[in-house]
């Protein structure tokens, strides 16, 4: 009776540890595939993360060119239009789509990075200093003759090099951020 017996204790830990072998093995698989997964899931999490910060950039940047493509078009405005002895045309339009530009500006101080927004900056300042031209410009007292005359024409020289600043520092901007959006930054 005793040869049963243990025969029968040397199956049952027999199995036992077989099962218990069995369980350390699964519970080892498990812990490494759900290590992995948890990888994968970070690594899922930071693309997604990364793609949205490069969409965000990308509508702050592209907000910026838009804005100032309006501001453009409001200066490039009040260089041809004829001036007069009344109050100066477009100013508040003017004035209203260089807020418009901050406020773009802004966008891309947050997003960055600081290279894109320096070159932004530089933007801004060259439309700043074209406003500001153009107000001062636009209250000269000009001669005898010239109130009809548009600032682009009294003012050609000013006029030519605040067209190749700004078309400078546009191109500028936009050499800067391609690599931002090309790449990580």
């Amino acid at each position: 009776m005793q040869d049963t017996v243990a025969v029968a204790l040397i199956t049952a830990l027999s199995t036992l540890a077989a099962a218990a072998l069995t369980g350390l093995i699964g519970a080892r698989s498990t812990r490494r595939q759900l290590a992995h997964q948890l990888t994968v899931a970070r690594q899922e999490n930071a693309e997604r993360r990364a793609t949205r910060r490069d969409e965000l950039r990308r509508e702050a940047y592209v907000g910026f060119l838009s804005a100032c493509d309006q501001a453009y078009r409001r200066l490039d405005r009040r260089w041809v239009e004829a001036g007069g002895d009344g109050p100066e045309p477009g100013y508040d339009e003017t004035y209203a789509a260089m807020r418009a530009v901050d406020e773009a500006y802004n966008l891309v101080l947050l997003e960055g990075p600081a290279e894109v927004a320096a070159a932004a900056r530089s933007v801004l300042a060259s439309l700043t200093t074209e406003y500001a031209d153009q107000r001062r410009l636009g209250g000269e007292a000009g001669e005898a003759g010239e109130a009809g005359v548009p600032l682009r024409d009294r003012h050609r020289e000013r006029w030519l090099a605040a067209i190749e600043v700004r078309t400078n520092r546009r191109v500028s901007f936009v050499d800067t951020v391609r690599p931002v959006l090309e790449g990580d930054g």
